[in-house]
């Protein structure tokens, strides 16, 4: 059974691997935009790596700021889905 920690690891290293920007103070809380960390080409591919390891669908509808702000709001999203 993967656990809340596997994927937040998962999550984020998936992220730290995509930027090219300072990834050694990236929290749970970084707001992943606002920091530069990804851009909306960085979105298109992180919700590819959701679906891929998570089996998680992005509708148009939940393309909100709010769901991938962060790596605990990307959980929040996922958990929402099952």
């Amino acid at each position: 059974m993967v656990t809340q920690t596997d994927t937040k690891n998962k999550i984020k290293d998936y992220i730290i691997k995509s930027t090219l920007a300072d990834t050694k103070n990236i929290s749970d809380n970084t707001l992943i935009f606002e920091t530069g960390l990804l851009d909306s080409m960085g979105l298109l591919f992180l919700i590819e790596f959701l679906k891929e390891e998570f089996n998680v669908e992005v509708t148009d509808e939940e393309l909100l700021p709010a769901n991938f702000e962060s790596v605990n709001s990307i959980i929040k999203f996922i958990e929402g889905k099952f």
